[in-house]
């Protein structure tokens, strides 16, 4: 009989990424986000058709897509080369180029906010005038005026919804990602959605039901994200649901149904719900994902859903009432079924000072062990590793690497309090958290020093520098995907959207001038003795190429073995696929020469 080998790296790299979708009124069009044709690009089925065609070409990352209520056009936002500056672009119904609408100049940013029940006015949001802060603008999109609505002071300050009769608006002031104060501008007046702002909470993902009635998410007084209530009226807060150990999350109204929709963050998964807030009964439903990304509501009561799990790459799901999930997108890898991938076991260990810490265990199946494990810190840091789809994990997992993604302390999906621990602790409390995994993989006969290597992006690429400067024993190689490796030279190089939040998230140079030190992985320069692979997008605007550059010309300086790849087309991560495959080839054959 004919024998195949086993899979090649680029079966795993060939599935595609779904970003973002839209429904139109009529639940005829679907238009998702994808690189199919390997760069970013819209897409559309003609729903009930499910064979998705090009619908709009531009071969960039899109923000956001949304549908004319009167299907006289559709809105997108694209940004250039990863560079995350978006801008808003307009296109006919039946697709074609985008045409600029709110655009200007190239370094600055366009964000979508909300457009009008007639479609005839466009809000969003714009760096421009105000980098640090942004300013509110309404645009007339039938004599294309533009009207300052709000202008940006204190802090970040982002639109979030705006009343039926478009007289109240809801924004978001951000100073931290644990520090959101939300309030409503109706007329002169303006009231915070909570009672006190100055205590450090978040309040976002608001909804009028009506012009005076706000439903929106906040974990106030509470250590997860609870629904709670403001009345415009009598300006009164109230808390409405709380579900034990579960954060809120993309909240949704439907009007029609009078019901809300919307997640819950558990751990290292996502459950759905739908809740009657003048019955207040609730429903769990049921959803074929371990993580959902987005929802619409139409207004038939059809509920669309964009998820993943560890096994299954991200698709599109419609669900019609008490009906079985449909699938509308069948992205799946490459000449592969969902049992010949690895769903990853949850367990758990005890840090250095007894704190609780969840992880993702990935085995390989057995036939392929190599012997050798990667140790996988998350970016963020107040983000997670959670059940979602990575084709890098399950390339790596045919190849026989066992990976372990603890969630350290700052992580989310376990309350307020404990995405907290990371302010002003960036490299002792999670890095401690680190050790202790790695101490626990050899513990548990999963790892060992001579066969375990270290890969990190982002916040992850950070860890990564940390760990291999301060503690080399440990591992075999390390991969730096655009990590920091300097904390004075990031905190100055940072967008000017993310200053304000610096001093909460990380501290004050001149004030935590040691600490900043102690943190910094380029401190511990001598420590870095195990080869590297070093990855870095020339268009990074988060974590900028000079932080790449300085680590790889000093280790250099010093002779160590460092490689260097840098993508010229990409910024915080990899949207073009031919990217992407060059990138985590370049990873397989950097684990697999040293592996000996």
């Amino acid at each position: 009989m004919i024998e195949f080998p086993k899979p090649k790296v680029e079966q795993f790299f060939r599935t595609y990424s779904i970003t973002d979708f839209a429904l139109s009124g009529d639940e005829e069009r679907l238009i998702f986000s994808s690189n199919l044709n390997g760069k970013v690009n819209l897409w559309a089925m003609d729903l009930p058709n499910l064979f998705p065609y090009l619908f709009a070409h531009r071969d960039e990352s899109v923000s956001f897509i949304k549908f004319d209520p009167k299907n006289r056009y559709v809105l997108a936002g694209f940004d250039k080369d990863g560079d995350e500056n978006h801008q808003i672009y307009a296109l006919p119904a039946e697709g074609g180029l985008p045409e600029p609408l709110v655009t200007g100049n190239p370094e600055e940013k366009y964000y979508y906010a909300h457009l009008s029940e007639d479609g005839n006015r466009l809000y969003y949001m714009t760096s421009e005038g105000n980098p640090s802060f942004l300013n509110a603008y309404v645009k007339n999109l039938e004599d294309q005026s533009d009207t300052l609505l709000h202008e940006g002071s204190e802090s970040t300050t982002y639109l979030e919804s705006v009343s039926e009769n478009e007289q109240a608006f809801v924004y978001t002031q951000s100073l931290a990602n644990t520090y959101v104060r939300a309030f409503v501008k109706h007329g002169d007046e303006t009231h915070y959605l909570t009672p006190d702002p100055e205590k450090v909470h978040v309040a976002f993902e608001s909804a009028f039901v009506n012009d005076s009635s706000i439903y929106f998410l906040t974990d106030y007084d509470s250590d997860f994200v609870y629904l709670a209530h403001f009345d415009l009226e009598d300006k009164l807060f109230s808390e409405v649901l709380k579900i034990e150990n579960e954060s809120l999350q993309n909240l949704k109204w439907n009007k029609e149904q009078n019901m809300l929709y919307f997640s819950t963050e558990k751990g290292v998964t996502d459950l759905l719900y739908r809740f009657d807030p003048d019955s207040t009964k609730l429903e769990q439903v049921s959803t074929p994902v371990d993580i959902i990304d987005k929802i619409q509501i139409t207004k038939s009561g059809n509920l669309y859903l964009l998820g993943t799990s560890a096994t299954k790459p991200h698709n599109i799901f419609q669900w019609m009432g008490d009906s079985e999930w449909k699938p509308l997108t069948d992205n799946r890898v490459l000449g592969l079924s969902e049992e010949d991938l690895v769903d990853p076991e949850e367990v758990s260990f005890q840090s250095y000072d007894g704190l609780e810490i969840e992880a993702l265990l990935f085995k390989p199946k057995p036939e392929n062990d190599n012997g050798h494990a990667i140790f996988w810190p998350h970016g963020g840091p107040q983000h997670a590793e959670r059940k979602q789809f990575r084709s890098m994990f399950q390339c790596f997992l045919n190849r026989g690497y066992t990976i372990f993604a603890p969630n350290f302390r700052g992580s989310t999906g376990y309350g307020s309090s404990f995405v907290k621990l990371v302010e002003q602790d960036w490299g002792e409390g999670p890095r401690l958290d680190c050790l202790a995994a790695i101490n626990w993989l050899f513990d548990n006969k999963l790892a060992d020093p001579e066969k375990l290597f270290l890969i990190g992006g982002s916040y992850g690429g950070y860890m990564a520098l940390l760990l291999h400067g301060r503690h080399p024993e440990y591992f075999k190689a390390v991969v730096d995907i655009f990590g920091v490796s300097n904390l004075f030279t990031f905190v100055e190089s940072v967008p000017p959207h993310w200053k304000p939040i610096m001093e909460r998230w990380l501290g004050d140079p001149v004030r935590d001038k040691d600490r900043f030190t102690k943190d910094s992985p380029v401190t511990y320069l001598d420590g870095m003795e195990k080869p590297m692979l070093v990855i870095q997008g020339a268009k990074d605007p988060r974590v900028v190429k000079e932080e790449s550059d300085q680590i790889v010309a000093k280790l250099k300086e010093k002779g160590r073995e460092v490689e260097y790849l840098v993508l010229d087309d990409e910024g915080h991560g990899f949207s073009k696929k031919e990217n992407e495959i060059k990138v985590y080839s370049a990873m397989l054959d950097f684990l697999e020469k040293h592996q000996v």
